[in-house]
């Protein structure tokens, strides 16, 4: 991977003798999210702000995209750097549409090029640029004036984006909704991000790699997964929590060989004979599927015997509510676990099904993910004794 932000060796020390960074060595991928996470005054958005030189650092080296900063005008370093700040700082003045395009006509941009740029953007962040571009900002919710302030970050397609508490002004759900969806234009525009939170479930849930801080320095600089399950330090694990372990179930993706094979008919199968064969195999439910491997259902054992000779297996069946997708994170699958009261979930690649996820199988693989990056391994290379197996 290409390193596109790279820190070497930098310090900021103030006259009064606060060092705020204290020889701080990094490297960001092209395209890679770190999120910078830590306590107030601990040194990150201090090493933010020194990315686009709204921060001179003391001594150190700073590149982007292979170039030294130090020798770049500010003011021209800073257009090719998008930049998000919790209050957003919108022009009250200007349209939504006229605050987007402020840096592609800042550049030089012709408008009409500019605004149809501002316009894009706009319905890349979910705002229909027919419906929202006239208006002004205070017209605008919180959450609204939040994505006009990443799609004006955006607008000159700069390679580096910057976010200081992009989304710590609004309240917990429009912020997850706000989460998500950040999170899936990055899926498509792959930005080079840096993202100051001191909110460590906003750290985990976004970021490819997270910085934790202490006072100027970076304890552990890892991926989500092992920050949460093999913190370096005592502060770390300290700063995560207690209940880092459930913190991980966010981060632990469902995989093939984290499922179980449940009873399995098939819709066309005739109920009785369906009940007979599953009685034998000590079932009690049995998952339905249809012909091509997809998901139709579920049915009791007792309730396919009682329909005699006439009926069929998908005549039979109930829908099947509590699913999810595999690679979909294991607290999502626990979620739907509680929400259905369920003692399983089924998993699906598309419409096809894959198996079924019990509670055992998703503490053995929050075991396994934990245990792997410990030991510098895969998954699939993890040997422990499984409670599903005893």
């Amino acid at each position: 991977m290409k390193g596109m932000i790279r820190f070497e060796h930098v310090t900021k020390r103030y006259p009064d003798g606060t060092v705020a960074v204290d020889d701080l060595s990094f490297e960001v991928g092209e395209g890679e999210l770190v999120t910078l996470v830590g306590p107030s005054g601990c040194g990150k958005t201090t090493t933010m702000m020194m990315v686009n030189r709204l921060i001179e650092p003391t001594s150190g080296g700073i590149h982007v995209d292979g170039e030294d900063i130090s020798t770049v005008d500010p003011v021209r370093l800073r257009r090719r750097i998008g930049y998000v700040i919790q209050q957003v700082g919108l022009f009250p003045h200007r349209t939504i549409l006229d605050n987007t395009a402020t840096v592609p006509a800042l550049i030089g941009w012709k408008r009409s090029k500019a605004r149809t740029r501002a316009a894009e953007l706009l319905d890349l962040v979910g705002l229909d640029p027919q419906t929202y571009g006239s208006r002004y900002p205070q017209q605008l919710s919180g959450g609204q004036r939040q994505r006009v302030g990443v799609a004006r970050a955006l607008a000159a397609d700069p390679p580096v984006l910057l976010m200081d508490e992009p989304f710590g002004a609004v309240d917990p759900v429009v912020r997850e909704q706000l989460q998500d969806e950040f999170l899936k234009m990055q899926a498509r525009v792959r930005k080079t991000v840096l993202l100051v939170t001191h909110d460590i479930e906003e750290a985990v849930r976004l970021g490819d790699r997270i910085a934790v801080y202490g006072q100027g320095r970076i304890e552990q600089f890892d991926t989500p997964g092992a920050v949460l399950g093999t913190p370096a330090t005592p502060y770390v694990a300290e700063f995560v929590g207690a209940d880092r372990g459930l913190k991980r179930l966010s981060v632990t993706e469902i995989e093939p060989d984290d499922l179980e094979e449940p009873p399995i008919a098939r819709v066309g199968e005739p109920a009785a004979e369906a009940a007979a064969r599953l009685r034998a195999e000590g079932a009690r439910w049995t998952v339905v599927l249809d012909e091509a491997g997809e998901l139709h259902g579920w049915a009791g054992v007792d309730e396919l015997a009682l329909a005699g000779d006439g009926g069929t297996v998908g005549e039979l069946a109930h829908r099947m509510n509590s699913w999810v997708p595999v690679g979909a994170p294991l607290k999502q699958a626990f979620g739907v676990m509680l929400q259905h009261d369920a003692g399983w979930v089924a998993v699906l690649d598309g419409a096809r099904f894959l198996g079924v996820l019990t509670p055992a199988k998703l503490h053995e693989a929050l075991r396994r993910s934990v245990d792997a990056d410990a030991q510098g391994v895969a998954r699939d290379e993890v040997e422990f004794d499984s409670v599903a197996d005893a």
